[in-house]
């Protein structure tokens, strides 16, 4: 007897495995963002989940990627139209919605990416709070 849960049928997407690389990657990237105020991590099917207080702000992978094998997750609720134009110019992301919410994949194709990655993981983790300041 089959699962429901997985192969054809499955309502969650199949997650390709993060490569070798995404996980040093991801790893340095958690090393960093753990010490920000108030960030908290948890494990979250194949990933790690990192949230700003109780905001989910962003996925590092730790066996699983998005979409890509080098790819992270970021949310960000309501982009100022400065930032978007940032994301539209960035090749390396890609935007989808899930639950009301917009989240942005970042492709890391080499170590300089990197900064990049932080920067935009930063830009998360400022926009949950804004989003919490306005409650």
């Amino acid at each position: 007897m089959k699962s429901s849960r997985a192969g054809k049928g499955s309502s969650r997407p199949k997650l390709p495995k993060a490569s070798e690389e995404m996980k040093a990657w991801s790893a340095a990237l958690l090393t960093e963002v753990a010490g920000w105020p108030q960030v908290v991590t948890r494990p979250f099917f194949g990933f790690t989940a990192v949230y700003r207080r109780k905001r989910i702000f962003a996925v590092l992978p730790r066996t699983r990627a998005l979409e890509t094998a080098n790819s992270l997750g970021f949310k960000l609720q309501a982009p100022h139209p400065r930032i978007l134009a940032r994301l539209k110019q960035d090749a390396r992301i890609a935007a989808t919605e899930m639950e009301k919410a917009r989240w942005f994949r970042l492709e890391l194709r080499n170590p300089a990416d990197l900064r990049d990655a932080l920067d935009w993981l930063s830009e998360a983790y400022e926009a949950g709070e804004e989003k919490r300041k306005r409650r």
